[in-house]
């Protein structure tokens, strides 16, 4: 099965342009009605506000999106758009418009529901969905850095490390990169460091920084 990202876990973001203040919410929905459930639940929320715009996106295919008011393409589309830069999917986002009084422009409120979608992913923060061997890398303090930088270069993350006399890294590699790794890892280190592979899984695993580069 091939790799898809999701958010991490919920994300709020505010932020306040011209005395509109915008708030975005990101959930993770791993259907439409779970999509349109959370949707319902911020409307019912921020009732008194005068937009409620949303967009999700399912991993079945699914997308839609609204921009409850604002005018057409200045809300919904842009947020949705996000999503897809991201290549996020099994995600809703609502971003709820208290109107300041300030008349922002299609431009500017284009620009305004990305950010807070923009913003309110980052606070979730992005998790790659695969499979993964998970493995041992037992090596120096002097080579730990060194073994980190490895890893990364093959897409495996580092979810633990045990200090001790020495320093063991538990690094997930993604499956068709571990053969590849082990070898990589056995030359950089002259032989030093041995690969000990110790099971596979398949789940989530949150990405270093939060948001796809």
């Amino acid at each position: 099965m091939s790799e898809y990202y999701i958010p991490t876990g919920p994300g709020e973001a505010e932020f306040t342009e011209k005395r509109s203040r915008f708030l975005g919410h990101v959930r993770m929905a791993e259907s439409e009605d779970e999509a349109r459930a959370f949707i319902a639940e911020m409307k019912k929320k921020y009732y008194d506000a005068r937009h409620n715009c949303w967009c999700y996106s399912i991993r079945d295919g699914a997308e839609r999106y609204s921009d409850d008011g604002e005018p057409q393409g200045s809300a919904g589309i842009p947020m949705l758009e996000v999503l897809r830069r991201q290549g996020v999917t099994n995600c809703v986002c609502v971003v709820t418009r208290y109107f300041g009084g300030v008349l922002l422009g299609t431009g500017g409120l284009l620009r305004a529901y990305t950010k807070s979608t923009a913003d309110a992913l980052q606070a979730a923060g992005i998790s790659v969905v695969r499979r993964w061997v998970e493995t041992e890398l037992p090596c120096s303090y002097a080579q730990m850095e060194r073994m980190k930088l490895e890893a990364a270069a093959a897409g495996g993350i580092v979810a633990d490390v045990e200090y001790g006399a020495g320093v063991t890294l538990k690094v997930l590699v993604p499956e068709e990169q571990s053969e590849g790794f082990a070898a990589k890892i056995f030359d950089q280190s002259a032989g030093s460091v041995t690969v000990k592979v110790t099971g596979e899984s398949f789940r989530a695993v949150p990405l270093n920084g939060g948001v796809r580069e």
